[in-house]
């Protein structure tokens, strides 16, 4: 009966959907007559050059049609009321055509509570649906125009069930390039054979503050290492035009005050070279190398001028600096932001204004498409919006949908192969892979990990059973998980296993209880010493700890970075029962695990391991895989530490002189551990001088010297040691993950080009100064293995290489 309603309301969609006739056909051998006028204009005819395309197409569209290209239909069960187009859709506003419809059909409701509509949770059935929808807009369009169904995909295309990879910031963890390129390859036909065209990722913003709740959502606080991840996924997404990927959020984005969520996203405090070189560079490069198709304009403003209405960055940085050719979206209420937060607009209408005439393409929020669209075209008529702008905005959305084949091939040709390929075991695997490399190994005292398969363990924890991570917004919502309690008990036998809760996530006050903290009560102290109890009567103790949904994500940035409710009380319980104890940390943010650090042998840091997360954590911990991961966000001690990240000006989070604070941090940026060992050798430097526009090759030899196989991720520093202006201490410039077996070794090259050097001098030039370069290559920013040094020169003399021992 659970499935009679829906199966029904199936039934009379398809009625309604065959109702639209369309006379005469219009699919013709090779192309389709979209304006129905019974001859291939140019816009029909996918022979002809894109341009020509869209200025066929552009001069036959009246100011209605146009307008309503600059607008999002949010999907089902968010605007839209209908899973299917009915005959009522003759009478709304996108009659005339949309711009996009975002998140239809894919399963997400409102946060916690996802659809289970056959045309969501069936693959073959929501591919119809898509089909049918897409299919009132050819048909029953005056001009044919598709639709460009946009979706969320950081972590997988989000759908009811589709590949759940881990999150961004875990991709950012295995600094795996290759990796993050087939899961953008794999995110983007999966969502291509959904129905879904364009998909917002990846996330280009540089991570500043260990508190802020989206970390989850970012490769890492290195603008290098989240330009060279976005390069990868933009690419794969990209891949044979299968769907477009838009990027975000443009601009300033991620250094938000205090790392403030919620409503207050408005007030970034950052410098203007730290704009250039930390902020922009992720989306100068992925634009440039990528060839971006989309960007998402963001909510905040810079120094006083918000950005969704700042020809500026729409313009002048986005498109005339940086070469970007696709089309523009806001995120949510930037637009509307413009008046009822930044308060430079006067209402809604002078909203829609500013952000069009500053660049914006297509206004997208949670939001009826009407109010926009109307002011849009009053606008025109008052003289306000030249057409030529109208024009501009609506050409580079056309583009788009052009370039997708969307006006040649609307449609999925074939359910049942999508059925097959979405959440395929081959897909399945590559995201486990994924997640097995992200796992960073932070700590391994007496070599204690990996564990003997022939232990009775306990796992213990509020981390243990819960894998909301892998089931939230902007991935897949319904994907089979997997928990760590479940892998440890796949690996050993259910009987070796014995579990206990412990403690919950958060106390019952939290997140009050982070400055008024108080002791457990009655049965939550029971809880604490029935867990330390079954730690006693086992081999050792798996403790799984950290953060979950409830603790991070969006609009949920921390005050403190300690561990929530009473999960410190319960490792100390659990320890102080004698047993040999490994803590494995779930969670999105950094956390100042200073007396497990010092108390515990072995820590791991999983971040949020995606759908098979559990799987992955026990490979390690029994030495399935041997972890190669590295941290991509500092780790400090405390929050009075921040602002504390890579990279930092020279002296500038030093503890020298300091007689009254906490000294030294965590974990560095890029540390991991591993259960072998590696050593560097032979740093070769080619040429030791070079002229300003040539580059410079870095060489050496890396070797596994202990007795497992392992991966090693080589990481390249550079330093400007003279310059007019003060620079970075050392900077990402090249890393790679390399597989050694024991005893094996690899000579591993990087090339260090002109823009790597570049810097924004006193006149804020980006240029090239002459002067020697420090190199440094190692295993972490902290642990420095071989250094070297070259020249740049003002004349074009190239000379001599060295080895450095």
């Amino acid at each position: 009966m659970k499935r009679a309603v829906p199966s029904l309301l199936l039934l009379i969609c398809l009625l309604s959907c065959l109702s639209f006739k369309t006379d005469p056909p219009i699919y013709k051998k090779g192309w389709i007559d979209l304006n129905k006028n019974g001859k291939k204009d140019i816009y029909e005819d996918s022979t002809q050059p894109i341009d020509a395309r869209v200025k066929d197409l552009l001069r036959q569209m009246t100011l209605e049609e146009k307008t309503c290209q600059m607008a999002t239909l949010y999907g089902y069960k968010r605007i839209l009321k209908d899973s299917l187009p009915t005959p009522d859709w003759k009478n709304q506003i996108w009659k005339d055509g949309i711009a996009n419809i975002d998140e239809h059909l894919n399963g997400f409701l409102t946060w916690g509570k996802t659809s289970e509509l056959d045309l969501v949770a069936d693959v073959k059935k929501h591919v119809w649906a898509m089909n049918q929808t897409q299919r009132f807009f050819i048909e029953q369009t005056r001009l044919g125009i598709p639709v460009d169904f946009t979706d969320e995909g950081i972590r997988g295309v989000e759908a009811h069930t589709a590949t759940g990879f881990p999150t961004q910031l875990n991709m950012g963890m295995t600094w795996d390039k290759r990796l993050v390129g087939q899961m953008g390859v794999i995110t983007g036909k999966e969502a291509r054979a959904l129905g879904y065209t364009n998909v917002y990722a990846p996330i280009l913003d540089v991570a500043r503050d260990q508190r802020w709740g989206r970390l989850e959502e970012v490769y890492g606080e290195d603008p290098y290492l989240v330009a060279r991840m976005g390069v990868e996924m933009a690419k794969g997404m990209q891949q044979n035009n299968q769907i477009a990927a838009t990027a975000k959020h443009f601009a300033v984005y991620s250094a938000n005050k205090g790392a403030r969520e919620g409503l207050a996203r408005t007030d970034p405090q950052v410098a203007p070279r730290e704009v250039e070189n930390i902020l922009l560079y992720p989306f100068k490069k992925v634009i440039k190398e990528a060839n971006l198709m989309g960007v998402m304009s963001s909510y905040n403003d810079y120094d006083g001028v918000p950005i969704s209405g700042s020809s500026y960055w729409l313009i002048q940085r986005l498109r005339t600096e940086f070469g970007f050719t696709g089309y523009v979206v806001s995120d949510s209420d930037a637009l509307e932001y413009l008046y009822n937060k930044h308060h430079v607009a006067a209402d809604l209408k002078d909203a829609v204004l500013q952000a069009f005439m500053a660049g914006m393409n297509v206004r997208t929020t949670f939001r009826t498409p009407d109010s926009i669209i109307i002011y849009a075209r009053q606008l025109v008529k008052e003289g306000k919006i030249p057409m030529d702008t109208i024009n501009n905005r609506v050409r580079d959305v056309l583009r788009v949908k052009f370039k997708l084949g969307l006006f040649d091939h609307p449609y999925v040709a074939d359910a049942e192969a999508s059925a097959k390929y979405v959440n395929s075991a081959a897909n399945q695997a590559v995201a486990l892979q994924a997640s097995k490399e992200s796992i960073v190994l932070l700590k391994n005292k007496a070599n204690i990990l990996p564990l003997s398969k022939q232990l009775n363990v306990a796992v213990i924890g509020p981390n243990a059973t819960d894998d909301d991570y892998a089931h939230t917004h902007y991935g897949p919502l319904a994907s089979k998980s997997v928990n760590v309690l479940q892998g440890v008990q796949a690996k050993l036998g259910v009987k070796n296993v014995h579990y206990a809760l412990g403690c919950k996530l958060v106390d019952k006050r939290w997140p009050e209880s982070e400055i008024l903290p108080q002791e457990p009560n009655k049965d939550e102290q029971a809880m604490i010493d029935s867990a330390a109890t079954v730690a006693s009567k086992s081999d050792l103790a798996i403790v799984v700890l950290g953060g979950n949904t409830q603790t991070a994500g969006e609009n949920k940035s921390r005050t403190s970075l300690d561990l929530p409710g009473y999960q410190l009380q319960l490792i100390k319980a659990v320890k102080a029962t004698g047993k040999p104890v490994v803590v494995v940390l779930i969670g999105s943010q950094p956390m100042t695990i200073n007396w497990i650090d010092q108390n515990v042998d072995g820590i791991i840091y999983t971040g949020y391991p995606g759908v098979k997360g559990g799987i992955a954590i026990a490979d390690v911990l029994f030495g399935d895989y041997n972890p190669g991961g590295k941290l991509t966000l500092t780790f400090p001690k405390s929050v009075g530490q921040l602002p504390f990240n890579f990279p930092s000006k020279p002296n500038s989070q030093t503890d020298e002189g300091e007689l009254a604070k906490i000294k030294g941090l965590l974990y560095p940026f890029g540390f991991g551990l591993s259960y072998t060992t590696f050593a560097y050798s032979d740093l070769k430097i080619n040429p030791l001088s070079q002229s300003v526009d040539g580059s410079v090759t870095v060489t050496f030899t890396v070797k596994n010297a202990g007795k497992l196989a392992g991966d090693e991720v080589v990481q390249l520093y550079i330093r400007d040691v003279l310059s007019t202006v003060t620079t970075y201490e050392k900077v990402l410039r090249g890393f790679d993950r390399v597989s050694l077996q024991p005893g094996e070794s690899k000579s591993v090259s990087f090339t260090i080009v002109p823009d790597d050097l570049m810097l924004y001098n006193r006149q804020m030039q980006h240029v090239v100064e002459p002067g020697e370069f420090s190199v440094m290559v190692g295993a972490s920013s902290e642990d420095i293995k071989l250094t070297g040094k070259f020249e740049i020169t003002k004349t074009g003399s190239v000379t001599g290489s060295a080895i450095f021992k």
